[in-house]
């Protein structure tokens, strides 16, 4: 198969790379807007002047049509829509999880796309729904396989996407991406998540991604499906997935709707159009409302900020600033918050594949304690060599009597003050001290005692601080600061 993807930068799991089909080249992470021929609200020329390099359309909506079924035969995909880019083609999978049946064999799907010059072939895979039991869920995940390798038999020199199924059990999540990573592929879409999306069940979310993420290859492009909505973007990159297909540019325009980073609002409830750009800055929220062309400048507005969000994405990758976009973006709705926390239940896992420094850390709540660098610190904190009697010092005071003194910063704990300079130390950000950073310094403390038994610790702080010490570091001798 002609698809490879090559990381570039990393951090948490999101990487930036670069995706090349044929002789083509996608940056990621990136976004393919979905186009419906039918409904050219935004024509695909246009998306790639916007600097669209990949796009999604549906080939059982090219089968069926009598208007370009023909026309996509005779000259392709690339013709018929006028772009220049990667294009990528649904098998009918999504009327199949709509209408629960589509009139098209797999094989007849797949030789479809290749006639109309697709250049990311997809089976026809079944779309487990989450409502599904786990004996259909397998069921059905046996029936996407079987039309994988069907696919790869038949077509052994297409450029194949595989889908990832297995509904929300992760343990089936985590099969069929081992499956998908033996059989050597380097595209793999998650598939049958729309569902999660549209009910604000991002904690299952983020579940079902990793553990297909788990099963498949590091060197793998992961596509999730259907992942509309900017807002939930960087929680997705975090995770691992690569790539995103979206209609909500054009769906969310039908239905009034003005998308932001942070969320969508409805164009007749707007005083002022908070965004910079060309449609927002060319005219007044009333004069958008009243325009006969309102539905396509609504989609041109809402597609400018889904790009915009996803340029975003790709520089505080390079930055190594993903959490703080992720804390950012998913406060915006109690169910992402839900997202990220249990993103955050898997930071070690998440940990072996970060960046080891960054350029900044910033706390920005309870949440910032159970980060990777948090963790890793933790981790590598016993390293460090110490004598017989330690202090720990939360303002930086020595004091006679001990051989090693330590510096206190939380959220990670005590430190030498040889990596005063050092990440994550020496460029993190944090506020006013409050109980939930310092009792996760109190865990690097412990950690230190665990690995030097030997040792005695002494804790020097103020006095609003003892009573915490004493909770969380037994065994210490707590020392009052010297005002």
């Amino acid at each position: 198969m002609a698809i490879t993807f090559e990381v570039i930068h990393k951090d948490i799991a999101g990487r930036v790379g670069k995706l090349r089909v044929n002789d083509k080249t996608v940056r990621t992470p990136a976004l393919l807007p979905v186009v419906n021929p039918h409904l050219p609200l935004v024509t695909p020329r246009e998306m790639q002047e916007m600097g669209v390099e990949a796009l999604i359309t549906n080939a059982y909506i090219f089968r069926r049509s009598t208007e370009f079924h023909d026309r996509a035969l005779a000259e392709g995909l690339h013709g018929v829509l006028d772009f220049d880019g990667v294009i990528m083609t649904d098998s009918g999978s999504f009327q199949l999880s709509v209408y629960g049946e589509v009139e098209v064999s797999n094989p007849d799907t797949l030789e479809f796309q290749q006639a109309i010059k697709s250049d990311i072939v997809v089976p026809l895979d079944i779309p487990t729904p989450p409502d599904a039991g786990p004996g259909r869920a397998a069921r059905e995940l046996a029936v996407t396989m079987e039309r994988i390798r069907e696919a790869q038999a038949l077509f052994p020199d297409a450029n194949l996407a595989a889908p990832v199924q297995g509904g929300i059990f992760t343990d089936l999540r985590e099969k069929a991406g081992r499956a998908v990573r033996d059989l050597d592929f380097t595209f793999a879409p998650i598939g049958a998540v729309v569902p999660l999306m549209e009910s604000y069940r991002y904690k299952e979310l983020v579940q079902v991604v990793l553990a297909a993420k788990r099963g498949l290859s590091p060197a793998t492009a992961v596509h999730l499906f259907g992942a509309g909505h900017p807002s939930m973007f960087a929680l997705a990159v975090a995770m691992g997935c690569d790539l995103f297909d979206s209609a909500a540019y054009a769906l969310f325009a039908r239905e009034g709707r003005y998308i932001t980073p942070h969320g969508s609002l409805k164009i007749d409830e707007l005083a002022e159009l908070p965004c910079a750009c060309r449609v927002c800055r060319s005219m007044t929220a009333d004069e958008l409302r009243k325009s006969d062309d309102r539905e396509r400048l609504l989609a041109l507005h809402n597609l400018h900020v889904t790009l915009a969000e996803i340029a975003r994405i790709r520089q505080a990758i390079q930055d190594g600033t993903l959490w703080e976009l992720v804390d950012e973006r998913c406060r915006s709705h109690p169910r992402l918050l839900d997202g990220y926390r249990e993103l955050l239940a898997h930071a070690a896992e998440l940990e072996r594949d970060d960046p080891v420094s960054k350029r900044r850390f910033f706390y920005r709540g309870s949440e910032t304690c159970r980060r990777t660098e948090v963790l890793r610190f933790h981790e590598v904190i016993p390293r460090i060599p110490l004598g017989e009697r330690v202090l720990v010092s939360f303002n930086g005071q020595e004091a006679s009597g001990f051989d090693t003194v330590l510096n206190f910063k939380p959220p990670f704990g005590p430190y030498p003050v040889e990596l005063a300079e050092t990440f994550p130390v020496g460029q993190s950000e944090v506020p006013e001290w409050d109980d939930d950073m310092v009792r996760s310094g109190c865990a690097g403390i412990r950690a230190l005692m665990e690995a030097h038994p030997g040792s005695r610790f002494a804790v020097r702080c103020g006095e609003e601080w003892a009573p915490l010490v004493l909770e969380e570091v037994p065994g210490a001798e707590v020392l009052y600061e010297q005002v």
